[in-house]
């Protein structure tokens, strides 16, 4: 945990290893950071201010967006001072220092990707909507283009989400998220942690059934050729002490939001 001012976890190894800023807010003492909620919108940017204040001057631009469940992703040529504030927007990639990325979730997956060799990094919102229509695909490849290097030397980590066991699905969810095909990871490798316990998808004929997102998540890396997989343990759900959740909450949850960067 950081500092009780802005209540939040950091991906310290990623800290260590690359050098850059990666976490997710908690929600210690309310600290929802759901800006398009019916919470009253000057509350919510206090508390975004703060949020923005614990990690400046290092960023002294942050980016948001109002998310759609959708793959459109934004590349960020430079960075800049201030707020950037886009709409329809689920992720964001950069090179530039001194830019903070983030995508807010309460269940969604948020996705870290970075090439630390060329000193790219993206940021995504998975749900089961940009899971099934290639959110993952679409920001690896933004990583490669713009790196300039293969599928293999893409680093990932899935943070904090909801876990399959409280994951129940209609039909039409799973059969968007089956694709029908031998998956390529095994559940023991490293670093996979709860998350990658098989079976990714689990149904009875005729009845709801669950989905582990992250384990979608993790098969569709492997295939994509990433090599390098991290997942954290947390659920959104079962964790309510320390993090938001919609579907635990029946819709009424605040949010979190996951940050990615290079220090200036």
């Amino acid at each position: 945990m950081a500092d009780a001012a802005v209540p939040r976890m950091e991906l310290v190894e990623w800290a260590d290893r690359y050098g850059v800023v990666a976490g997710i807010s908690t929600r210690g003492r309310g600290f929802s950071l759901g800006l398009w909620s019916e919470e009253n919108v000057g509350q919510v940017m206090t508390r975004w201010r703060a949020f923005r204040a614990a990690v400046h001057p290092a960023f002294p631009g942050v980016v948001l967006s109002h998310q759609i469940h959708g793959t459109a992703l934004q590349w960020h040529r430079q960075g800049q001072d201030g707020w950037l504030i886009l709409d329809g927007v689920d992720g964001h990639a950069t090179s530039a220092r001194g830019l903070l990325l983030t995508v807010s979730v309460a269940d969604c997956i948020p996705i870290y990707l970075i090439a630390p060799e060329k000193r790219v990094v993206a940021l995504l919102h998975a749900g089961w909507r940009g899971t099934a229509a290639g959110i993952l695909e679409r920001g690896v490849e933004l990583v490669k283009r713009h790196g300039f290097v293969r599928a293999a030397d893409v680093v990932m980590h899935c943070g904090v989400g909801i876990c399959g066991s409280c994951y129940e699905v209609g039909s039409e969810v799973l059969e968007r998220l089956t694709p029908g095909r031998r998956p390529r990871v095994n559940p023991g490798e490293a670093g996979l942690g709860t998350a990658g316990q098989r079976p990714r998808v689990s149904r009875t004929e005729g009845l709801p059934g669950h989905v582990d997102l992250r384990g979608v998540l993790i098969q569709q890396a492997a295939e994509l050729g990433l090599s390098e997989v991290s997942v954290s343990p947390w659920c959104s759900a079962h964790d309510r002490e320390h993090f938001f959740s919609h579907r635990a909450s029946g819709g009424r949850d605040g949010r979190m939001v996951a940050y990615l960067g290079l220090p200036a």
